[in-house]
C-alpha cells in the first residue's frame, strides 16, 4: 500500500476518533464510574465492534445487513434503546444524594461488563456499518487487492481509535480526584445521561 495513502488514512482516522459521539460518551462514562481499567475495557469492546463492522464491510457482509430495511431498523431501535436506558440510569444516579461509586478497576466482572457495554453499543449501531462501508473504500489505491487492503485499513483504524480513546481514559483517570467529588459526579452523571438519551433519540429517528 502506498505510504501517502496510509498517511492520509491515519490522518482521517484521527479526525474521526476525535469527533465526539456514542463511543466517547460510553467510554468516558465507564472511566468516571469505575476507573481506567473499566474505561479501557469499554474501549476494547468498542474497538472489537468497529473491527467487526470494518471486516464485514471488507467482505461485503455489512451490505447484506443494510440491504434489509427490517434488519437495519431492528438494529437501529435496539441501539437507541440501549443508549436511552444507559442515559436514564445516569440521570437516576444523579438524583441520589451520594452517587454510587463503583470500585475502581473492579476486577474481571467489572471489566467484562464494561467490555460488553462498549461492544454492544457499537454492534447495535447500524450507522457504524454505514460509515465503515463509505469510509474505508475511499483509501484503497487503484490496482490493490481490495479485500486484503480493506482488512489492513480496518486494523489501522482500530489501532488509531484505541490510542485516542486510551489517551482520553488516561486524562479522565488523571482527573480522578476532581471527578470523584459528589457534586461533580452528580453533574457528570446528569450530563452523561442527557447526552446518551439525546444520542439514542437521534439514532431512533434518523433514517439511513
Amino acid at each position: 500500500m502506498p505510504v501517502m495513502y496510509l498517511i492520509a488514512f491515519i490522518g482521517a482516522c484521527v479526525l474521526v476518533a476525535m469527533a465526539p459521539g456514542v463511543s466517547t460518551a460510553v467510554i468516558l462514562r465507564q472511566t468516571v464510574r469505575a476507573g481506567r481499567g473499566s474505561g479501557m475495557a469499554a474501549t476494547l469492546g468498542n474497538e472489537t465492534g468497529i473491527l467487526a463492522w470494518a471486516l464485514a464491510a471488507a467482505f461485503g457482509l455489512s451490505a447484506m445487513v443494510l440491504a434489509s430495511q427490517l434488519a437495519y431498523d431492528v438494529m437501529r431501535i435496539a441501539g437507541a434503546v440501549v443508549l436511552v436506558v444507559m442515559g436514564a440510569q445516569s440521570l437516576w444516579q444523579s438524583r441520589q444524594s451520594a452517587p454510587r461509586i463503583e470500585p475502581a478497576d473492579a476486577g474481571v466482572d467489572g471489566w467484562r461488563r464494561s467490555y460488553l457495554t462498549g461492544l454492544g453499543t457499537c454492534l447495535a449501531n447500524p450507522k457504524a456499518a454505514v460509515f465503515a462501508m463509505s469510509f474505508l473504500p475511499q483509501f484503497v489505491p487503484p490496482g490493490q487487492n481490495i479485500p486484503l487492503t480493506l482488512v489492513v485499513l480496518a486494523v489501522v483504524w482500530v489501532l488509531v481509535d484505541t490510542l485516542w480513546y486510551g489517551l482520553l481514559v488516561w486524562a479522565a483517570g488523571a482527573a480522578k480526584a476532581f471527578l470523584a467529588r459528589p457534586r461533580v459526579r452528580r453533574r457528570l452523571e446528569r450530563i452523561s445521561g442527557v447526552v446518551l438519551i439525546g444520542l439514542g433519540v437521534r439514532l431512533a429517528v434518523e433514517s439511513r
